[in-house]
């Protein structure tokens, strides 16, 4: 399953950084961000719990950007 989320991010090596912070996070298959549109697209591991997954990812962003944000 893919889902687009709206983030909030404020450089383009941030919205990096924390591309690689959500491909690392269990549950996700492959995510992508995309900083001029300020989107990220997350496909999920087969059967996994989106929820919980995007706390997960949520998590590992903010160590990345401690005040960025995931509308999800």
């Amino acid at each position: 399953m893919k889902k687009t989320y709206a983030i909030e991010v404020d450089c383009a090596n941030c919205a990096n950084k924390m591309q690689e912070a959500a491909k690392k996070t269990e549950g996700v298959k492959d995510a992508s961000v995309n900083f001029m549109a300020l989107k990220m697209k997350v496909e999920f591991e087969e059967g996994a719990d989106e929820k919980a997954v995007m706390k997960n990812v949520l998590k590992a962003c903010r160590k990345v950007e401690p005040d960025c944000e995931i509308e999800f």
